[in-house]
């Protein structure tokens, strides 16, 4: 097919460039009952994308569409030129299409080892290790393997592929006491570590049931906040943005290079990498959607912005090099050790509505639906509460984990342990 539209595209008047991205997927699912297995299936399926590039008086436009399998070649002709119009009328400030590179790549995962119906029994045992939880059970569980097959090529030469793996575990932890409690995880994760999956999904059902056990506090809490790996790739999610040349270039960043983002610092400075591809996140790539190869930037130094990233458009717009969209997040470690957070009392957010970060208002915050105040002694479950504070207050005080841990597209300290934040 992807041929086909190829061609197609090299037979039409009027087009400047073009770009044909294509993704095919092979899966194989598994659908479980508590421990039942209902149904396995498998399938294999190609989303293929066109974009087409109109010059004109200095501007460049583009528009893009899908091509699905039952298209004809009278239909794919018919979406070409509706997307030429549109991109004809389109005037962006011209730039150039990335040309002249080839290559075929393929992801660093042990899931290439495995035939994927036996690796997806594997994990499915790996999971069901952790459902011996008195009074808990996993309700329901769907595993997913995927290979993915990526592949860009346009008008100036580029043609790259890539072989991805992945895969994604979605289950109900359950606890039924006198009501039921439940929690919906998804898992996902390029490495196969029988281990891992056990302790991940083993953490997911002692906090159903702690959820079932948590009361809100008989008192205010006065302690420092602990943000564990989810909310902390969420937190520093929110600076990578400014320092993408298209929010500079659009005037929607909040600080720029140079800018201190720590000011009155008294915790640990911010290090913070955009990478094309780190050891079991499921975002990693060699290239990406425009067919650019990832380079890795350092953006915060020390607390401080020292660069740029993003895709080759917004880049050439401002003078430079392009980095490719990276999807990756590295944050460096800290010096907050396990021994040095336990001297006092905290309180560990571990399940969350979704953490509220807003940089203009400088706010943080959200609700806390499971956390854990820690006497000293031990941790407590408690619900019912709320966190907020100032954005700024809390980032210059905040101590980072000296341990690391991999989570989604984030590699970098385990938790960290903020200070100035109101439990309400």
């Amino acid at each position: 097919m992807m041929n086909r539209v190829i061609n197609i595209l090299k037979s039409t008047s009027g087009i400047s460039d073009w770009k044909v991205n294509s993704a095919r997927t092979e899966s194989t699912e598994l659908f479980f009952v508590h421990k039942s297995l209902e149904t396995v299936r498998s399938t294999d399926t190609t989303d293929l994308k066109v974009t087409v590039y109109v010059a004109r008086d200095g501007a460049l436009g583009e528009a893009s569409f899908s091509v699905y399998s039952s298209y004809n070649d009278e239909k794919i002709a018919e979406e070409i030129e509706k997307a030429k119009k549109k991109a004809g009328i389109i005037a962006n400030q011209s730039y150039s299409l990335p040309e002249n590179e080839s290559g075929e790549y393929s992801a660093n995962s042990n899931f290439a080892d495995y035939d994927p119906r036996k690796l997806a029994s594997l994990i499915a045992e790996a999971v069901f290790e952790a459902d011996c939880t008195e009074g808990g059970s996993l309700n329901a569980t769907e595993i997913f393997v995927y290979r993915d097959t990526v592949t860009v090529k346009n008008s100036r030469g580029i043609d790259k592929t890539q072989i991805k793996y992945r895969a994604m575990v979605e289950t109900i932890p359950t606890f039924n006491g006198e009501e039921s409690v439940e929690l919906y995880e998804q898992y996902n994760f390029t490495e196969f570590d029988r281990e891992a999956i056990t302790a991940e999904i083993s953490k997911r059902m002692r906090e159903v049931r702690d959820r079932y056990e948590a009361k809100p506090p008989v008192e205010k809490l006065v302690c420092p906040v602990v943000l564990d790996a989810p909310e902390l790739e969420q937190l520093v999610g929110n600076y990578i943005g400014s320092l993408n040349f298209s929010s500079v270039y659009q005037h929607s960043n909040a600080f720029s290079v140079g800018d201190d983002i720590q000011k009155d610092a008294q915790g640990d400075r911010l290090t913070l990498s955009m990478r094309g591809r780190i050891i079991g996140s499921v975002r990693s790539s060699a290239f990406d959607g425009d067919g650019v190869t990832l380079v890795d930037r350092e953006i915060i130094k020390d607390g401080v912005g020292v660069a740029l990233w993003g895709g080759t458009r917004f880049a050439q717009y401002l003078g430079e090099a392009p980095t490719g969209n990276l999807g990756c997040i590295s944050l460096a470690c800290g010096t907050l050790t396990d021994e040095e957070k336990e001297k006092a009392p905290y309180f560990r957010c571990a399940s969350m509505s979704g953490l509220q970060v807003d940089i203009y208002n400088d706010y943080i915050g959200g609700e806390v639906r499971l956390g854990y105040y820690f006497n000293g002694e031990r941790e407590i479950p408690v619900t019912g509460i709320s966190i907020s504070g100032k954005l700024s207050t809390a980032i210059a005080n905040m101590r980072l984990s000296n341990e690391a841990t991999t989570y989604e597209d984030y590699n970098g300290p385990k938790c960290a342990l903020l200070n100035g934040i109101e439990i309400v």
